[in-house]
């Protein structure tokens, strides 16, 4: 197997569409992995939402353990499985928030349960009881009753995973899996083959 493209981001984004075919999952599903700045480890999964040159976005409460994670070590890694590809893609790299603009954006696309949601859950935090968390949601609808428009709260927002490498590995017969590592180098890539 040769893979045909220089650009590891078109890569992914083609085989992601490819993913898409009749999936009974979420393709944009990954792990994503953290670390403390003392260096403990966490990984749990996230939808990425969007993916561009730039690179990779998620979002998430600024309160959650994963985002006082990154912003205390800003550095991650994601990992994809497409089961119906074969397929994983593994991106490393630095993390950084996004603007209030960017965030904003996607927020005001976001269905109306969601934002509420969003203004209603401590994430990572402890609560008492599935009621509370429900008392947390009826109180914030009372609160945006009649609001067409519901803002982004200031505690909500999205961090840019900026990948420093991005590894695409095919399954393969007897365990000969393809692997191809893409590291940054400047404005673009450098592409090698990995022993299985």
């Amino acid at each position: 197997m040769q893979l045909k493209q220089d650009d590891p981001i078109a890569r992914f984004l083609e085989d992601y569409e490819r993913a898409k075919i009749g999936a009974s999952f979420e393709p944009s599903r990954a792990a994503l992995a953290t670390s403390s700045l003392g260096g403990v480890p966490s990984v749990r999964y996230v939808l990425v939402k969007w993916v561009d040159e730039r690179g990779f976005r998620i979002f998430t409460n600024y309160t959650s353990r994963k985002a006082r994670f990154l912003d205390e070590n800003p550095r991650a890694s994601l990992a994809f499985h497409w089961e119906n590809l074969g397929e994983q893609v593994r991106v490393e790299g630095r993390v950084e928030r996004l603007s209030a603009e960017e965030s904003d954006a996607y927020f005001a696309a976001r269905p109306r349960g969601s934002k509420i949601g969003a203004w209603a859950s401590p994430q990572s935090h402890e609560i008492a009881s599935r009621e509370e968390l429900i008392a947390l949601v009826e109180e914030v609808e009372r609160r945006f009753e009649g609001v067409e428009d519901i803002p982004r709260p200031d505690f909500w927002g999205g961090y840019l995973l900026i990948p420093e490498t991005i590894e695409f590995w095919f399954d393969g017969d007897n365990r000969l899996h393809d692997r191809f590592l893409y590291t940054r180098e400047g404005d673009g890539y450098r592409c090698r083959r990995l022993a299985p």
